[in-house]
């Protein structure tokens, strides 16, 4: 889909631009403190809103952002601004950082080095912060953030003993660190 495929259309419009990375959309959550953990993957836009306790910190993190009724519905449920939600399917959006009453929307890129293809690789990644509660908007799945999940399931570092702010903190710096894998490749080429 192109860019001006948007053209004439009322500001707000959830419509998906960019490139489709994967077919199905997949919501996995991840609920914890310090104590617990519970973590489910695969589950439907329907579920997200009986998984979110206010207690605990809860990531929501989705990957396929074509799947617009979706995208739409999961900003219903935590009230996402409309424009927050067409910067989410917007594949093109530069990285930047809202600040809202309820919420922090933060966009920005994930890179990585497809070493089969020898080329690099760029994923739209957007965060929406509220509370105890982060939702991660990804392109696709598979991505850099798998050492951070597992701090989060073995209680390793820092993460579970701390509020959503610094899942969202812990989010991007693996993936500015992860840049820093990508330049040393691209130096050693």
């Amino acid at each position: 889909m192109k860019v001006s495929r948007k053209k004439g259309m009322i500001p707000g419009s959830v419509v998906f631009i960019g490139e489709k990375k994967q077919e199905d959309i997949r919501i996995n959550i991840i609920k914890y403190d310090l104590k617990e953990i519970y973590e489910k993957k695969g589950v439907t836009v329907g579920d997200c809103g009986n998984l979110v306790d206010s207690k605990q910190i809860t990531w929501i993190d989705i990957a396929g952002l074509h799947d617009v009724e979706a995208i739409s519905d999961i900003g219903k449920m935590y009230d996402i601004h409309p424009l927050v939600l067409e910067d989410i399917v917007n594949t093109n959006q530069r990285p930047k950082i809202e600040i809202f009453n309820d919420y922090i929307f933060i966009v920005f890129k994930m890179l990585s080095y497809n070493y089969k293809d020898l080329k690099i690789e760029s994923e739209q990644v957007s965060l929406v912060v509220s509370g105890n509660r982060v939702i991660s908007f990804q392109e696709m799945e598979g991505d850099v953030l798998d050492p951070l999940r597992e701090r989060i399931r073995h209680g390793k570092g820092r993460v579970r003993g701390m509020k959503g702010d610094y899942l969202a903190y812990a989010i991007l710096d693996i993936v500015v660190d992860h840049y820093f894998e990508v330049l040393e490749k691209i130096g050693e080429e």
